[in-house]
């Protein structure tokens, strides 16, 4: 029988009081199972009257439009490219532009045109992520309530290029994962965080990783991990020994000016254990929270065996816009967070339905239109309807609808790729007859050039990989060290390979178009029977 522990208790109570704030949320919710097409319907309505006094509502006539079908019919899909001159504008300080209310923040996304995307962030776009998370948390902490019982690891993005601001003084970033909770919100959950928000300050990834360890292996009782990509997870726990002695003398120890006490039974327990074997360090660990569906599903199944007696449950679909779809446990994929954001849905045919107008089985790409301004925004995420919760729908993430490889959150479009390649080879003065950049999987992960060029410079792949780090995102894979540098690989009949490669793949000779971007590995093999 365990002794009482008062660090326990207060971590219990805490995550009750949590779950407890989380629980209007959920009923709210569970009403809206029921009233999908009414409950859709006042979001849009909410999102006309609230901005027809703005620029943009002015603009394509909001005070006169009175329903979805009329909406479809006034305003067209959009991209971030039909917002760039209104962002640029509002980063200037000008409001009143795509929303009343005024933005508090922007957070960073990726673009095609331009290397990153900054997304206006409002206040009331922060409350349609927390209707979305409110029913998420209620549910699992209900349904699994020994994960009440111990801290739970939310993690935490490092600050590796410090706070920015916009020229009109709008930051850009949030400093912390958890910021998407709210206020009250926050605050529980950072009550009861195995790490504290203050590694995000460490000075490199490095750094960042052995603090983040060292207050995980402090917690014998830690119930959950929440990360994004599980390749965060997976690179942490790769980092473990390197620094395993050094933490271990750590936590025996303490740290007088952290005011973290010294634990040396919590030391002697983990140095009867490996850090080969990071599945043992935490018994009472009962759930992972990741991405796995999509390019993610591999790198889940390899913490599943890992961790093979914990739960594993996807995140759902999350977009830096928007907050499309969370699980609910016992339910197969994601169900629709029809309480954040009003959504449509393109099918195969071009047509643009509503969520109560999907139909199972069916394919369709995401569009959106949130209280951050975006407008019938086309998220270019393909997802596959699986079934339905009441009425909603319950989607899982099949991957990119326009042309982006996107392993890891990377997020690299076509065309962006495309202008890094023609202006770094125009910087070296070469006019390569065949270039196509392509990831590979086949060792440490990388992106991988394939390049036919009579002269190859040695110090192209660093300008290009330089060139390609322009994209937020890219950059800060490449950072966590979840993409190796650029490689080059020199080939011959560049062309014709490719097309051969295709054609083996099963594309049609018709439908084969040459592209300097690839989604899937398993490149080399081709190119090099040609080296």
């Amino acid at each position: 029988m365990k002794s009482f522990n008062p660090t326990n208790h207060m971590t219990h109570a805490a995550n009750a009081l949590w779950v407890a704030s989380c629980l209007p949320g959920w009923l709210r919710f569970q009403s809206a199972a029921k009233t999908v097409r009414q409950t859709q319907a006042r979001l849009l309505d909410g999102y006309l009257r609230g901005n027809e006094a703005t620029e943009y509502g002015q603009r394509h006539g909001f005070a006169t439009i009175r329903n979805a079908a009329e909406y479809q019919k006034r305003l067209p899909l959009t991209s971030y490219d039909n917002y760039a001159t209104d962002i640029a504008r509002i980063g200037a300080g000008q409001p009143n532009v795509l929303t009343a209310a005024p933005v508090q923040m922007f957070e960073l996304s990726s673009g095609s045109t331009a290397a990153s995307k900054l997304i206006p962030y409002t206040a009331a776009l922060k409350a349609e992520f927390q209707r979305g998370l409110a029913p998420w948390i209620y549910d699992l902490y209900t349904a699994m309530p020994d994960l009440q019982r111990g801290p739970a690891y939310w993690s935490i993005t490092p600050l590796t290029d410090g706070k920015r601001f916009t020229p009109g003084g709008i930051p850009i970033g949030f400093e912390a994962d958890s910021a998407y909770l709210g206020p009250l919100g926050r605050w529980l959950v950072e009550s009861v965080m195995a790490v504290p928000d203050s590694v995000k300050l460490a000075a490199s990834i490095d750094d960042f990783r052995r603090q983040t360890l060292f207050h995980l292996l402090r917690q014998p009782d830690l119930r959950l991990i929440s990360v994004w990509n599980p390749t965060f997870l997976k690179l942490l726990l790769d980092f473990l020994p390197t620094c395993w002695d050094e933490l271990l003398t750590e936590i025996e120890q303490g740290k007088v000016e952290q005011r973290i006490r010294p634990d040396p039974g919590r030391a002697a327990v983990l140095r009867t254990l490996s850090p080969l074997r990071p599945g043992a360090l935490w018994p009472e660990l009962r759930l992972i929270s990741c991405w796995d569906d999509g390019p993610a599903a591999p790198y889940a199944r390899q913490l599943q065996a890992i961790f093979p007696t914990v739960t594993m449950q996807g995140k759902g679909l999350l977009a830096t816009e928007a907050f499309v779809s969370f699980p609910l446990v016992g339910v197969e994929g994601g169900v629709l967070a029809v309480t954040s954001h009003f959504f449509e849905f393109i099918n195969a045919a071009g047509g643009c339905l509503l969520a109560d107008e999907v139909a199972k089985g069916q394919t369709y790409s995401i569009v959106v239109t949130t209280g951050g301004g975006l407008y019938r925004y086309q998220l270019h995420d393909m997802v596959e309807v699986v079934g339905f919760w009441h009425q909603i729908p319950c989607i899982r993430f099949l991957g990119k609808a326009d042309h982006i490889s996107d392993w890891f959150g990377e997020k690299l479009d076509e065309r962006f790729v495309a202008a890094a390649l023609t202006q770094t080879f125009a910087a070296y003065g070469i006019a390569p007859t065949f270039a196509m950049l392509a990831p590979d999987d086949s060792g440490a992960f990388c992106y991988r050039l394939y390049l036919e060029s009579e002269v190859i410079p040695e110090t192209l792949a660093s300008a290009l990989n330089a060139a390609l780090s322009a994209n937020f995102h890219y950059d800060y894979c490449r950072k966590l060290g979840q993409i190796g540098p650029l490689q080059i690989t020199p080939v011959q009949n560049g062309a014709q390979t490719y097309l051969q490669a295709c054609l083996a793949r099963g594309q049609k000779l018709g439908n084969i178009k040459p592209g300097v971007l690839q989604k899937t590995s398993g490149w080399d093999k081709w190119f090099a029977k040609q080296t």
